[in-house]
């Protein structure tokens, strides 16, 4: 097989070498390019090189890559496009579905995933480029490459923030990791949660595995990792309350966690709940079936939705003190008082379906 040369134009000088290839393999992961490169099988101006080498306007990448690195590897997109509800030229924050996962589960690699719906999103963009080389055989690079800064649950719905480039992927960890983030959860929750309108509950209770069950976290008070959420109560309903939650830090179910400790677990929730769905028959007096036909449910999958964050933008230098959240309702884009981005995403159609269902029958308090 003979070598396919790029020729590294003046807008990609200062990649490193594997986030150049990225761009122009992108249904190949980043390790197995990193590999390639390792193995010599990629060349820089003929010589190898290592895949985080800088690279400089016209140098010469030659890439003889095996037919199985390049055959679909990457990750599926979903028949139906997820929404963006925000973008500039650092970031765009995406409306992720319930029962979809962000990244390729082990068991489940050929699923449709978040990923591979950025993924397709970044090649749409590329095609037509007039950067796209004439030689059909030549890969067409992307305007960028899409790369996830955090995670929601599979079953969770809501505000997904994703980097657009190495440097802001950089940036946003490194406001995740320093508590430059505000995230805001809506969960519904079995009870009538005692809170008073404008008070916050402070869940102050250290997470850790739970060694009896593969996968699920457990309240550990000698061993676990400190866990802070403030609660709000967003809107009351008879044996049931919609709760706002602000994680302060970021543990495996903190959320999930703290308010079944608290004796409110969420509604649907089958590692810490009671419930696998909510039925319209659970809660409305005097429901009756309809003959030969199972009652389908409301809602059957986690009774949670990431409604709004808070970021910094690129123009954040780390010395502005943290905003509060804007009232919601407001619109998504960069704040004027600072260097920071707010956005929300609308309520799901079944949890939006399910309270107004449980306003009609069982009321607002």
């Amino acid at each position: 097989m003979d070598f396919e040369v790029l020729v590294v134009p003046a807008e990609h000088a200062g990649l490193e070498l594997d986030e150049f290839l990225g761009l122009h393999f992108p249904q190949v992961p980043k390790g197995k390019l990193r590999r390639e490169v390792r193995e010599r099988r990629v060349l820089l101006d003929g010589a190898p090189t290592m895949p985080s080498q800088r690279l400089h306007r016209d140098q010469v990448v030659l890439v003889r890559f095996d037919e199985d690195v390049l055959d679909g590897s990457g990750p599926v997109a979903p028949k139906v496009e997820i929404p963006v509800l925000y973008e500039d030229e650092d970031v765009l924050v995406v409306d992720k579905p319930p029962r979809l996962a962000v990244e390729p589960e082990r068991w489940h690699r050929s699923a449709a995933t978040v990923a591979g719906a950025l993924l397709a999103l970044a090649m749409d963009r590329s095609e037509g480029d007039p950067l796209t080389p004439d030689d059909d055989t030549l890969p067409a690079p992307l305007h960028f490459r899409p790369r996830l800064v955090h995670r929601l649950d599979k079953d969770t719905s809501g505000a997904l923030v994703v980097s657009k480039h190495l440097d802001a992927e950089r940036r946003l960890r490194g406001a995740f990791e320093s508590g430059r983030v505000v995230k805001e959860y809506l969960a519904l929750v079995e009870g009538e949660h005692p809170l008073g309108d404008g008070e916050v509950d402070v869940i102050d209770l250290p997470l850790g595995p739970d060694g009896r069950r593969t996968g699920r976290q457990r309240v550990d008070e000698r061993e676990g990792k400190s866990s802070v959420t403030e609660v709000r109560v967003a809107s009351r309903l008879s044996g049931y309350t919609l709760l706002a939650c602000r994680p302060l830090t970021g543990r495996t179910h903190q959320i999930r966690v703290h308010l079944a400790a608290r004796g409110f677990p969420l509604v649907v929730d089958p590692l810490y709940g009671r419930h696998e769905r909510l039925n319209l028959s659970d809660f409305k007096r005097g429901y009756r079936a309809k003959r030969g036909a199972p009652e389908r449910p409301l809602l059957d999958r986690l009774a949670l939705h990431a409604s709004r964050i808070l970021f910094p933008s690129a123009l954040d230098d780390g010395s502005c003190f943290v905003p509060e959240m804007p009232p919601a309702g407001t619109a998504n884009g960069p704040l004027q008082n600072a260097p920071f981005v707010h956005v929300c995403a609308p309520l799901p159609t079944d949890l939006e379906r399910t309270l107004k269902q449980l306003a009609k029958w069982r009321g607002h308090k």
